[in-house]
C-alpha cells in the first residue's frame, strides 16, 4: 500500500467522511456508501463492485454525464466493499480520482500550492487572456465558479484579497491548483470585460449578465 493511502487510514478510526461518501470499518475491510444512505438497510442498496462503481460514478440524476467528480451530485443508492486499504484506495480513486494523493500532499508543512497568478502565467493560447483579469475580476470567478454548490473540493489556492476555503465549507478534498473548469470559466469571464454585451455561464449554475 502506498503511503498516502497508509496516512488516510491512520486519520480515523470507526469512519470518515469523504466528499459525498461515507467510509466506515467492519470487522473485515471497509464500507463505502453514499453519505445520505448513512442509516439505510444493507439490504435496500445496490453493491457494486469497482468497475461498477466507476460507471456509476460517471452519471449523475437523470443520466446526466458528471465532468466533474468533485460535484456535489453523486447518485445514492449504492454500497461498495474492500476486504484491506489497497482495495478501498482503489475504490475511492473510482469517485474520486486522486483525491488520497492530494489529501496526503496537504499534509505537509509546505503543500504544492499552485495560486490563481501562478496557474495563469504559464497559459498559452486562447488561454493567456486568463492572466489579465484584475483580482477582485479572478476572485469574483473563483468565489461563482468553485462555490460548493458546484465543487466540494476545499480551495487551498487563491488570488489576492480572497481567502482560501475555510474546512468546514468543503469537505476533505483538497484542491492545490486551479483546474480546466475554472481556467476557461475565467476566460470567458476576461472576453466578457472585454465585450460586456457577452454573457457568462456559472458551471452548473445560471447565467449572468
Amino acid at each position: 500500500m502506498n503511503p498516502d493511502a497508509r496516512a488516510f487510514l491512520a486519520a480515523f478510526d470507526a469512519e470518515i467522511v469523504l466528499g459525498e461518501v461515507l467510509i466506515r470499518r467492519q470487522e473485515r475491510g471497509f464500507e463505502l456508501r453514499h453519505l445520505a444512505d448513512r442509516a439505510a438497510g444493507v439490504q435496500t442498496l445496490r453493491l457494486l463492485n469497482g468497475s461498477e462503481l466507476r460507471t456509476w460514478a460517471q452519471w449523475g440524476a437523470g443520466g446526466a454525464f458528471r465532468p466533474l467528480k468533485s460535484a456535489p451530485n453523486l447518485c445514492p443508492g449504492w454500497r461498495a466493499v474492500a476486504a484491506d486499504g489497497e482495495s478501498l484506495d482503489g475504490l475511492l480513486n473510482h469517485l474520486y480520482p486522486g483525491a488520497v494523493a492530494d489529501w496526503f500532499a496537504a499534509q505537509s508543512t509546505s503543500p504544492p500550492v499552485t495560486s490563481y497568478r501562478q496557474f495563469t502565467a504559464r497559459q498559452t493560447g486562447m488561454y493567456r487572456i486568463t492572466a489579465r483579469l484584475t483580482d477582485a475580476a479572478a476572485g469574483a470567478a473563483i468565489r461563482a465558479c468553485c462555490h460548493a454548490d458546484h465543487c466540494l473540493k476545499r480551495r487551498l489556492w487563491s488570488v489576492e484579497g480572497l481567502a482560501a476555503d475555510a474546512p468546514e465549507q468543503k469537505s476533505l478534498i483538497p484542491c492545490l491548483e486551479p483546474c480546466m473548469l475554472l481556467l476557461d470559466f475565467a476566460r470567458k469571464v476576461a472576453r466578457q470585460e472585454q465585450n460586456p454585451a457577452r454573457q457568462c455561464e456559472v458551471p452548473g449554475g445560471e447565467e449572468e449578465r
